[in-house]
């Protein structure tokens, strides 16, 4: 019979693994792999959690040089402890849990319109995506591009990309 201190740290062992588990159940395999990619491209000191240094060096990086210190320490305080990744995809798992993907990805492109057109120079979105985090080919890029609806000027709409990216192509009927 296992005495009560192996029975205790036992116990312990399975609730640790039941709510990382939990925290990994809420995604798909690819999910967690694009979010362990996110984590190492934040992670800048590579010490295996994410601080304040590693905040401000990511938005550098992003070409964003004048946040504010309380900004990033507000970032810091949603956590309920230091960030390694599996805080980083508790945090991720509460924010995305009854969010709209093609909301979010509007969103997303939103940032990158600031007069709100509801459009964005290709040429611009073909730089940031052949230059920043999980970097595409020219190639991917086009692909891209092949169901986007892009005008004369060179504009694309990125209201009918985010709609795409999340129910798929529209069936054309015949």
């Amino acid at each position: 019979m296992a005495s009560r201190k192996t029975k205790k740290k036992e116990g312990g062992a399975l609730r640790a693994q039941r709510a990382s588990s939990n925290v990994f159940s809420n995604f798909e395999q690819t999910q967690i792999q694009e979010f362990k990619e996110a984590f190492t491209l934040m992670d800048q000191n590579r010490d295996g959690f994410i601080d304040k240094e590693d905040l401000k060096d990511t938005y550098t990086s992003l070409g964003k040089t004048n946040v504010k210190d309380d900004e990033l320490d507000a970032m810091l305080k949603e956590a309920s402890g230091p960030i390694n990744f599996n805080m980083f995809l508790n945090m991720f798992g509460e924010k995305l849990s009854g969010t709209d993907a093609e909301e979010t990805t509007l969103n997303a492109f939103k940032m990158l319109d600031p007069d709100g057109k509801g459009s964005i120079h290709k040429d611009y979105i073909r730089r940031l995506l052949m230059s920043q985090a999980d970097e595409m080919t020219a190639n991917e890029v086009d692909q891209m591009f092949q169901f986007s609806t892009v005008d004369a000027a060179g504009n694309l709409d990125y209201k009918a990309l985010s709609y795409m990216f999340t129910h798929g192509e529209e069936k054309e009927e015949g």
